[in-house]
């Protein structure tokens, strides 16, 4: 399995952008079975930054509506990872 089938994407929102900011923290959507090691692996590959910390998280489906359609939301891994001080990983192209 290659490192781009564990790292899915990275979730930007204003909560992970600040994080980021002040914490050096990235979130990504992880593949469901993917743990700690197997992530942090992934990240040195793809970025070749070697994370502190990966916390993972499964992130349950939602119920919503549209009108009188009830539906949820995909269910997601999530994987917070801590880069070390004075290194990043530029997700935007500038």
């Amino acid at each position: 399995m290659s490192a781009r089938d564990i790292v899915i994407r990275p979730i930007i929102t204003e909560k992970t952008s600040k994080q980021n900011a002040e914490e050096n923290k990235i979130a990504f959507e992880v593949k469901k079975g993917a743990n700690k090691t197997s992530v942090a692996q992934a990240i040195e590959e793809i970025y070749g930054i070697k994370p502190e910390k990966v916390n993972i998280l499964n992130v349950h489906p939602k119920e919503k509506r549209m009108g009188r359609y009830v539906g949820k939301t995909n269910a997601v891994r999530k994987a917070v990872v801590t880069l070390p001080e004075g290194q990043n990983i530029n997700l935007f192209d500038e």
